[in-house]
């Protein structure tokens, strides 16, 4: 009897890939670990990801898209990166893997970038509307938000400031979102 492909395989690959790293990070994520929890073999895990790294670029662009969803509703530059360290925060380990294997998701062609970066493309977008001007005109401005988001985000994450002062930080986050883009350049 041949074999019916099983179209919610890969999805289950994929969640039961982020499981494990959720409990060991890489070292958890063997081929034969995705697979017995994936509730599937090891050469079904292979026909549809060559190896372990392919497995995680495709949980890299999942967590992308998965970002890029709660940044696009976003009516401004600084509700998109509130959003963002939302995220973060309510997905730590999806953020820790993101950005500890970043970049080795393969390099886009220079035409391609704003696809290959939608969160950043995206807050560009919002300072364009609101400053006038190009997306582009607004990648360094973009680049500065996204720095204090990000060490917003991680700062709460590693818990490297004591607990008391969380709601001060991000305060101060906020604050330094509103100083930033009213005082851009135009």
């Amino acid at each position: 009897m041949p074999r019916h492909p099983d179209p919610g395989l890969e999805e289950r690959i994929l969640n039961a890939s982020l499981r494990l790293w959720r409990k060991g990070a890489e070292k958890s994520l063997t081929m034969r670990a995705v697979a017995k929890a994936a509730g599937t073999n090891t050469p079904a895990v292979y026909r549809r990801f060559k190896d372990r790294r392919d497995i995680l670029h495709a949980l890299l662009r999942r967590l992308q898209k998965d970002v890029a969803a709660v940044v696009r509703p976003c009516q401004s530059a600084e509700e998109a990166c509130e959003r963002y360290v939302e995220f973060a925060l309510s997905h730590p380990h999806e953020y820790e893997l993101f950005y500890e294997h970043a970049y080795q998701l393969p390099r886009p062609a220079k035409s391609a970038i704003r696809e290959h970066r939608p969160t950043m493309a995206l807050i560009e977008a919002k300072l364009a509307e609101r400053l006038g001007g190009s997306p582009e005109d607004h990648t360094r401005l973009g680049l500065a938000l996204w720095a204090v988001s990000h060490g917003t985000a991680m700062l709460l994450i590693s818990k490297s400031i004591p607990d008391e002062h969380a709601d001060e930080l991000r305060s101060v986050f906020s604050s330094t979102l509103r100083v930033l883009i009213q005082n851009a350049p135009v």
